[in-house]
């Protein structure tokens, strides 16, 4: 007997996963992960495959009102679960004020790492809407940029708390796109 992982030995489970307001069922191995799923078979590429251990945030995801790698999350334990990606931070057409401050700082390079960054950034602001520096790089110190982008991000969310206070949730990208 083999001692690799057979098709046949482990059998698909049904998982009921909520992904941005959505509900699916997918059919899982037991040991397939949440990233997977939610990238190759529900497509939301902006989960990100970084270190595959927990360490570099690329993969985060609100799952259930906490921030979790998902690289380390089963997709049988994601079941009956609220999970939220960057797909889901805002309706089609509009940008998140969070989106929009990380880009009116300037602070995306290569984007690789954005968006676990701007969801480290949501999980924050929705249990602090006025946080201070140390607790900004705090939640972002989980984010790994291999651009350097840190302070950047720190007066992005600075800048994404004075929108939210204005009641700024979501901008228009037809108008951030056209012309003064």
């Amino acid at each position: 007997m083999s001692n690799s992982l057979s098709e046949d030995r482990y059998p698909y489970i049904k998982v009921k996963l909520s992904v941005n307001g959505r509900d699916y069922e997918v059919s899982v191995r037991p040991y397939e992960r949440l990233i997977d799923v939610l990238r190759y078979k529900l497509g939301l590429t902006s989960v990100k495959e970084g270190c595959g251990r927990g360490e570099c945030g690329a993969c985060v995801v609100i799952m259930d009102g906490k921030l979790v790698p998902s690289c380390l999350v089963l997709a049988v334990r994601a079941n009956n679960k609220k999970i939220l990606t960057l797909e889901g931070l805002a309706p089609e057409g509009k940008l998140h004020a969070i989106q929009k401050a990380f880009l009116d700082v300037m602070s995306v390079q290569c984007g690789y790492c954005l968006p676990g960054v701007i969801l480290a950034t949501k999980w924050l602001l929705d249990k602090n809407p006025s946080p201070t520096d140390q607790e900004i790089k705090e939640v972002l110190g989980g984010q790994l940029c291999r651009c350097g982008s840190y302070l950047r991000f720190v007066k992005a969310v600075k800048l994404a708390v004075k929108y939210l206070k204005e009641g700024k949730v979501y901008f228009d990208i037809q108008e951030l796109m056209s012309p003064p």
